[in-house]
């Protein structure tokens, strides 16, 4: 609802159940005409790998930490556009990428923060 009419939200989840129950849960709410019009989707995939489809992105919001930036997500950075995204693993800092009009990147460490880690599906599900 934030991006307007003209947006598009996309949701990467790499547990194909979370990624139903998520979809339900829309369904039910005040959100399910923007999945039926597809300004809002959710997808099974890796995360670190982005949704490429339908890049390039305004803002990238990851929801777990990752060892790194993945680069995929800088690649689906529009330019003058921002990701923010935890990093590390046991200490964790809010990072905020920037891709400059020129499409070089400025990183900025906001704060410290603790997440759950960006992982595949098979790292999760062993453990």
């Amino acid at each position: 609802m934030m991006v307007g009419p003209q947006g598009r939200a996309v949701g990467v989840e790499h547990i194909p159940e979370l990624v139903s129950s998520s979809i339900e849960n829309i369904q039910k709410s005040a959100a399910a005409s923007l999945l039926k019009d597809g300004s809002l989707s959710v997808h099974s995939g890796d995360g670190r790998q982005g949704w490429p489809e339908f890049a390039p992105y305004d803002a990238i919001h990851v929801g777990a930490a990752a060892k790194e930036i993945p680069q995929p997500l800088i690649d689906q950075l529009k330019p003058g556009g921002r990701m923010v995204i935890p990093v590390g693993v046991l200490f964790q800092d809010l990072q905020v990428v920037d891709k400059n009009s020129d499409g070089s990147v400025s990183i900025r460490t906001e704060t410290s923060v603790r997440y759950v880690p960006l992982t595949s599906k098979e790292a999760q599900l062993q453990g």
